[in-house]
């Protein structure tokens, strides 16, 4: 490390303070007023969540698109999803359409709550004639397994009486017959992936309901009515289509989406910083380097499970390449990180300060802290 000439930035946002890509400028930025010949490689990553579209957009030079769809409670929203540069993947988080951020907690009613704008959003992605899809499916302020999605694509949920569900998870106790016949035929021709950590069931103690939905405003006698209701809804998914969605792992993410991308889309689960590695061509970068920076807003114990720095470590580790990370919170717990290949963690707060002064100043304390990094590692040549 007495030689840096090259290193990636692999950062993911600092939530609320600086975007991905603005905290790889910043960074860079850091590095440069100490050694202005260090070859730098942005590589702004997510972990499948809240960011994953803004980080798959700025790494593939693609584009962000605005949309008007149906919220969560019907009302429109702005949601938004992205199309890489080379026009052949589409990227959109199922929360800026029908996300629990975009209700008031007075509001919130998994009961009543729909996918139908994550559908509307799958539609306009298809519409750029993509090849592939990433869906990233946290933060949901639902629990209709997926049945808004699937209407607003073309999919058909009948009564008895052969009239379409309403929305929300309270309806699905009424489903008598799934009819595909409308379902948009683009879907067939894409490969679609699911940024999914979670792995619920879709049904049980462990399933969607009973876990997620009290987050979601549900009461002790509505998650029981809507655990209900998700499992009247697979045992009609397995008498129509041949599919046993019930136990399957990762079917109940997303107040249950998890199963409706799989029966209904094709969707396949997978980690959220493994798909956002490979969509951002991490692993090729990183054999370009002498070493990775990475970072997010709040590191602690819970980081090794799946977020950005711990993936942009085991990522590093393959090829050998040092890890350092910042962030502007350092938890308890992160003891776990060294041994996945994290060499050194540090804070970038420069004193004792109010969380609004905190994230206003983000990018600045981040290039500060980057510059004195570079000062650290520049040190060693004179030892």
């Amino acid at each position: 490390m007495n030689d840096v000439k090259a290193i990636v930035l692999a950062p993911d946002s600092f939530k609320e303070s600086m975007t991905a890509k603005q905290a790889c400028a910043a960074m860079e930025r850091g590095i440069r007023r100490v050694n202005p010949g260090v070859r730098c490689f942005h590589v702004p990553m997510a972990d499948g969540g809240e960011g994953t579209t803004q980080s798959i957009v700025d790494a593939t030079g693609g584009t962000l698109y605005p949309l008007q769809v149906q919220g969560p409670l019907g009302r429109e929203v702005e949601a938004y999803y992205g199309i890489s540069g080379d026009g052949k993947t589409g990227v959109l988080e199922m929360a800026s359409a029908s996300g629990i951020g975009l209700i008031h907690e007075s509001e919130r009613n998994p009961l009543l709550t729909t996918t139908y704008g994550t559908g509307q959003l799958i539609q306009a992605a298809l519409d750029h004639g993509i090849d592939n899809l990433l869906i990233g499916i946290g933060g949901s302020a639902t629990n209709d397994g997926g049945a808004g999605m699937l209407q607003a694509l073309g999919g058909r949920l009948l009564d008895e009486a052969g009239l379409p569900l309403g929305p929300g998870g309270g309806e699905l106790h009424k489903l008598a017959r799934i009819d595909l016949s409308g379902l948009d035929p683009r879907i067939g021709k894409v490969k679609i992936r699911v940024a999914c950590d979670v792995t619920n069931p879709l049904c049980g103690p462990e399933g969607a309901s009973h876990v997620f939905g009290p987050q979601k405003g549900a009461t002790p006698e509505a998650a029981a009515m809507l655990d209900g209701n998700l499992r009247h809804y697979a045992d009609v998914i397995r008498r129509e289509l041949g599919q046993d969605i019930a136990d399957v792992p990762g079917a109940g993410a997303a107040g249950g989406l998890g199963a409706g991308l799989m029966v209904f889309l094709n969707g396949k689960l997978e980690k959220g910083i493994e798909l956002v590695a490979r969509l951002t061509g991490l692993e090729e970068k990183v054999k370009m380097a002498d070493m990775v920076w990475t970072g997010e807003g709040s590191i602690d114990g819970q980081t090794r499970f799946g977020k950005t720095p711990a993936g942009v470590a085991k990522v590093a580790a393959k090829h050998h390449k040092p890890v350092i990370a910042f962030a502007g919170r350092i938890g308890e717990g992160i003891d776990g990180l060294y041994e996945q290949g994290i060499g050194a963690v540090f804070g970038i707060l420069s004193g004792a300060c109010d969380l609004q002064a905190a994230l206003r100043q983000g990018e600045d304390n981040l290039e500060r802290a980057a510059e004195n990094v570079m000062r650290l590692i520049m040190l060693q040549r004179q030892v």
